[in-house]
């Protein structure tokens, strides 16, 4: 069984390095003239698997848009999941879950077992009930072949209160996490499959990131102020690892399917042009 480092460092090769998140909210289904209900939803993300699917390395489908209208949301995200998986994209599911016990093996299971219709490549997870709290996920996706995106450093203006605080040891809550996840993929080949999710807002925080040996997501490009230039000042010598993610600043070029996949082309161009 390939492991998700390995079918991402394959992806990547072949579609560049951009993930693109999937965010059907009601401005944006407002934007391209949808209904705010499951028709407008279904038609916004078809259209989105029929643009970028085939040529992006990764779709991020966030969970929370689809719950939003119930049952009928979880069948077009399932929809989404498997037409993506389809067209050759490794979906990675923004759910942030986080919880302890039998009820986070449960979680994993519904997201990482491949008997489940939500089934994703990858999904992400908050560490903040403890790291140890993750290990039902860690040890699915390993089993599976999947990867598990750990909450590290965020740009949400609430998170250094809790990310940068300094335990007993010296290092912060973020710091440990890092080390946690950098231990998980050592000696990993080409890359480990237990990732961080990093803003790209964040600029420089004194964080060491050269041992992770893992993808790093970098959501906050474009519409919530972050550019490809940035990417180095955050993540400096762990460039080659960052998979810089895009929403609004792509999704807004729909519903136009040409313009779709001519704006993740140019974040895509401009995304390497950065990471060199």
């Amino acid at each position: 069984m390939e492991t998700f480092g390995k079918r991402l460092v394959e992806a990547t090769a072949k579609r560049g390095q951009l993930c693109v998140g999937i965010d059907p909210h009601a401005a944006l289904l407002a934007k391209w003239g949808l209904s705010d209900d499951v028709a407008g939803l279904e038609r916004f993300a078809l259209t989105v698997v029929e643009a970028l699917a085939d040529r992006v390395a990764v779709l991020k489908p966030q969970s929370a848009f689809f719950e939003r209208f119930g049952s009928r949301g979880i069948g077009i995200l399932e929809s989404t999941i498997r037409q993506s998986r389809e067209a050759g994209a490794l979906v990675l599911l923004d759910v942030k879950r986080g919880d302890i016990g039998s009820t986070m093996a449960a979680y994993a299971s519904a997201y990482l077992d491949p008997a489940s219709s939500l089934r994703a490549d990858a999904i992400t997870v908050s560490p903040y009930l403890g790291f140890g709290s993750l290990q039902p996920a860690l040890d699915v996706a390993a089993a599976n072949g999947g990867g598990v995106f750990v909450l590290g450093l965020t740009s949400n203006p609430e998170g250094p209160s809790v990310q940068h605080a300094v335990g007993a040891g010296g290092k912060t809550v973020a710091q440990t996490m890092i080390d946690e996840i950098s231990q998980l993929n050592k000696g990993a080949e080409p890359l480990g499959s237990f990732g961080l999710v990093i803003g790209a807002t964040i600029g420089e925080t004194g964080h060491d990131l050269s041992a992770v040996n893992g993808p790093l997501l970098a959501p906050g490009l474009g519409a919530q102020g972050a550019t490809p230039s940035d990417l180095r000042r955050v993540f400096g010598e762990s460039l080659r690892n960052v998979l810089p993610s895009y929403s609004r600043e792509v999704l807004t070029a729909g519903p136009s399917v040409a313009e779709l996949r001519l704006a993740a082309e140019r974040a895509t161009d401009e995304c390497a042009a950065a990471l060199g």
